[in-house]
């Protein structure tokens, strides 16, 4: 065809071709510049004696009814005997696909950008209007961490899909899902054509997201099983009626992303950096420095009073008449005779001196014995104030002595002996309260290891428990709400055989366990007590923190935790957990870890390296 061939061609007199973006079935989509407003736009161009101009026509008409932001609109289109072609808006950024590239969604990021082109999708289907071909390659993750939909109707209708069809809604819904599908896992399960790899298969059946890669919720993997598989799954019916149509699937992928906000910028923060040349800064360069000139001085203007020529004018120094003195002026020929020395200070003795006649003469202390013992016992020297350098006491200081009795103790003495008391009490108190730990821990704890017990834990843990440890305990790993319900099994011996050196895990999770968007509620172990038992007290040992666990004592193995009541809780904050448990009774002891740790690799994992019972037979 003549036009629309090469970079720089003109459609209709106003869009210039920028770049060919993709060329398939004698169609071209190409990204182009409007002469008129001034912006970049987006055309679909095929020649105007092609069969599907017509269909290409009224899937544009009806494109433009549906007004969504996140819906890339129809501007423009035309078709005359050369060429026909649709002018849509052009949005920066990067198509689900390359973001998948480089690695796998989280299943928040996942399930918020889904639902935002589910809820869009709802919207196109409440007018009546289908997509047609929802694939990675039309969904787009601009600049700002937003969505958009490309090719509504249009892309269908350049593939030869009729979005009229009965059944167009319905591959839209399997279109969601593999969307999804492709954001979890980075395959693509969806009914419509796409560059990503296709999801493995079993028998002919797309296997489920969870099982191609592990940590992805069970809510997500359920919606995905349940829209590709048509129903065959026997899930609940509740969630049956949730994927019957594009608004139960936004609305069901909005509830489990709860609070939506930061999630944009989250979503911009895992997608790579495909910002167009022409919107890159360049910075203008630099002029040439022309060297300085000096700019001439002006002339000066005549004075109207003379000007002493003897006498020139200086910065900072006045001018004075012919008739003032200003010898003052002059530079002195000699220099200025040096300051006066500065006073010898008096001399103070650093001690009193001694009397004149060398003997010790000491002041007798007022209302004292003058030297001889009171009856009170008070030895000799405290009567008498410090010896008298012979100049005698003044009147004031003779006045202010008198009102000294003898009654008064020595200043500092009372608080003195009061500190030591209290020094000896403290001393006293700490090991006491030492001696008390030393013989409730009976010098170590359960694992054979000295390390003290941390952690918050219930009430009922501050008990003192003597019982002996339980023997013959087996254990194995409790996942109530796995699928297959079994958690490193072959681990959870190790958490009984006595060696805090081994240890049980278990698997490591995306999210934080709890209610969604958590992936379960818990997981951990139950311990065969080997018979009726009574249970008094669980030493755990655990390695990372913290971490949150629950016990709980039943006869027989239990199914699940949901009717059972803890017979004591508590969080690790250290090491080791010790747990009083009063005296419960049963057959079956449930570890059940409710909050793990995060590790070093990004992954929530709980790990028990020793669980020690002390009771004895019921």
């Amino acid at each position: 065809m003549p036009h629309a061939t090469r970079p720089g061609d003109v459609l209709g007199d106003r869009y210039r071709l920028v770049d060919l973006l993709t060329e398939n079935d004698g169609g071209r989509f190409w990204r182009a510049y409007d002469r008129v407003l001034e912006r970049h736009v987006a055309i679909h161009v095929i020649r105007g004696d092609d069969d599907r101009a017509p269909a290409l026509m009224e899937a544009a008409r009806r494109s433009a009814t549906v007004l969504d932001p996140r819906v890339l609109r129809v501007l423009d289109a035309e078709c005359t005997e050369v060429e026909c072609y649709v002018v849509n808006e052009w949005g920066w950024g990067a198509s689900l696909d390359i973001v998948v590239a480089a690695g796998a969604l989280s299943p928040r990021r996942a399930a918020h950008l889904v639902a935002e082109v589910a809820d869009a999708v709802a919207v196109a289907h409440a007018a009546d209007v289908g997509h047609g071909r929802l694939n990675p390659e039309n969904v787009l993750v601009d600049r700002a961490g937003g969505v958009k939909i490309i090719g509504l109707c249009v892309d269908a209708a350049l593939n030869g899909i009729d979005d009229l069809a009965a059944d167009t809604q319905q591959r839209d819904l399997d279109d969601l899902a593999g969307l999804l599908y492709c954001a979890l896992t980075t395959r693509w399960a969806g009914r419509s054509a796409s560059n990503v790899p296709l999801a493995p298969r079993d028998h002919g059946e797309v296997l489920r997201p969870r099982q191609v890669r592990a940590g992805i919720p069970r809510p997500l993997d359920l919606l995905c099983d349940e829209v590709l598989h048509g129903g065959s799954s026997g899930r609940p019916g509740e969630l049956r009626e949730v994927v019957r149509s594009a608004r139960g699937v936004a609305d069901f992928l909005a509830d489990f992303v709860g609070d939506p906000t930061g999630m944009p910028a989250a979503l911009l923060a895992g997608t790579p950096d495909v910002l167009p040349e022409e919107e890159q800064v360049v910075l203008p360069p630099v002029p040439e420095m022309l060297p300085h000139e000096p700019e001439p001085e002006p002339e000066s203007e005549p004075e109207s009073e003379p000007v002493v020529e003897d006498r020139p004018t200086e910065a900072g120094v006045p001018i004075f008449g012919e008739d003032d003195d200003v010898s003052w002026l002059e530079r002195r020929t000699t220099p200025a005779p040096p300051p006066p020395p500065f006073e010898a200070p008096p001399e103070r003795p650093l001690f009193a001196p001694e009397p004149a006649d060398g003997a010790t003469r000491r002041t007798p202390r007022p209302g004292g014995a003058g030297g001889s013992g009171g009856p009170g016992g008070r030895r000799k020297d405290d009567e008498y104030w410090p010896w008298d350098t012979g100049a005698g006491a003044s009147t004031t200081s003779s006045a202010a002595l008198a009102a000294v009795t003898d009654d008064e103790p020595l200043p500092g003495r009372t608080f003195l002996r009061l500190g030591i008391v209290l020094v000896v009490l403290f001393l006293l108190a700490v090991a006491v309260l030492f001696a008390v730990n030393r013989s409730g821990d009976g010098g170590a704890d359960d694992s054979g290891t000295d390390e003290p017990t941390s952690g918050s834990v219930s009430p009922a843990a501050t008990r003192e428990v003597r019982a002996e440890p339980v023997t013959g305990v087996s254990a194995a790993s409790f996942d109530p709400q796995g699928d297959p319900a079994s958690e490193n099994d072959e681990q959870a011996p190790l958490a009984v055989d006595g060696d805090p050196a081994t240890s049980w895990s278990t698997q490591g999770y995306e999210d934080r366990l709890g209610p969604p968007p958590g992936l379960k509620l818990g997981v951990g172990l139950v311990l065969d007590l080997g018979g009726d038992t009574t249970v008094e007290q669980v030493a755990l040992s655990f390695v990372g923190t913290p971490t949150t666990v629950s016990l709980y004592v039943t006869d027989g193995r239990p199914d699940s935790v949901d009717d059972l009541s803890p017979v004591a809780q508590g969080t690790a904050d250290g090491p080791r957990l010790v747990l009083d448990t009063g005296e419960a009774r049963g057959t079956h002891l449930v570890v059940w870890l409710t909050d793990l740790p995060l590790g070093d690799d990004g992954r929530f994992r709980g790990t028990v390296s020793e669980v020690v019972v002390r009771g004895g037979p019921a």
